[in-house]
């Protein structure tokens, strides 16, 4: 989703841009990793790439959450440092960040407290990978590699399947399913208070254009968000108004809800003189129709 929306954004076009699929290039088997730099010799890399999705997804598979991005990471690191190669932009998480952490949470809260248990083996793989791009830095300073942390993501490109993708697209389909089908109710998994911060997909891609720019003037680590977040509830009601829902929402306390809040600290950002610009509803309705016209039909 990141690179696709990346590849749209025309801040970014005046470079030439090298982005194999994963048919092209297996992140997971490092020599095809060192090959592919070896033969492109590229100035810079943008590693956004990784095996994501939901809390049930993290929930299913911690393993391979883990095992996966933190090959990713560990090959993309460790080629371009073999291959000299200066300047690294790497995507974390804030799945990174302590799971009782004071809200907003700031980039020097990393490792002092208990993760989240429900995406735990993500986080994990991402903090190693951050950590990595931390210590070659720290070990020679020619070598530029740093780490930006965005608030949670959706947009165009997201996925859409309902067992394995984030909150927002899962809930846009699952509202498209219930008003399609006449459905009185849709359930909410916990009670719909935790808060979380969403931003759409092409305002990361902006960032990332003006990361590129001004890339020594970029913090070694730094958030990325938008500085407020929303109840679960007011996602759902937002979403349900776009598609135009009139029925009910019930709660299914069995079910867990992750963080009661994952608010990131903007202070670095807002400093770097960048600001997310799509506000929520229209992000919904970009991205619905979207959906509409690549998934549902």
């Amino acid at each position: 989703m990141v690179g696709k929306n990346l590849l749209e954004h025309t801040g970014i076009q005046d470079f030439e841009l090298l982005a194999p699929s994963r048919l092209e290039l297996d992140l997971l088997k490092p020599l095809e990793v060192s090959n592919f730099l070896e033969t492109h010799s590229p100035d810079m890399i943008i590693h956004c790439a990784g095996t994501v999705g939901g809390i049930q997804a993290n929930i299913n598979e911690p393993l391979r959450f883990l095992q996966e991005n933190l090959d990713i990471g560990r090959n993309i690191i460790q080629a371009s440092h073999k291959a000299g190669l200066k300047k690294l932009l790497n995507f974390g998480s804030s799945c990174m960040y302590p799971r009782n952490g004071k809200n907003p949470l700031k980039e020097e809260s990393i490792l002092q407290g208990e993760l989240e248990p429900t995406n735990e083996g993500y986080a994990i793989a991402k903090i190693v990978v951050s950590k990595m791009c931390e210590y070659i830095t720290a070990a020679n300073s020619e070598f530029q590699y740093k780490t930006i942390i965005p608030c949670n993501l959706y947009g165009r490109w997201d996925h859409f399947n309902p067992k394995t993708s984030h909150m927002i697209p899962a809930s846009i389909r699952k509202i498209h399913k219930a008003k399609q089908e006449n459905q009185n109710q849709v359930v909410i998994w916990g009670d719909g208070t935790a808060r979380r911060e969403f931003m759409y997909c092409s305002d990361i891609a902006d960032f990332t254009a003006k990361a590129v720019e001004n890339f020594d003037q970029l913090p070694n680590i730094l958030n990325v968000g938008l500085g407020n977040d929303y109840t679960i509830n007011e996602y759902y009601h937002t979403i349900a108004k776009v598609i135009g829902y009139q029925g009910e929402f019930v709660y299914d306390l069995t079910k867990p809800a992750g963080m009661r809040q994952k608010l990131v600290d903007t202070s670095r950002q807002k400093d770097f003189g960048w600001s997310s610009i799509t506000e929520l509803t229209t992000g919904i309705q970009k991205t619905y129709e979207f959906f509409l016209d690549n998934v549902a039909s």
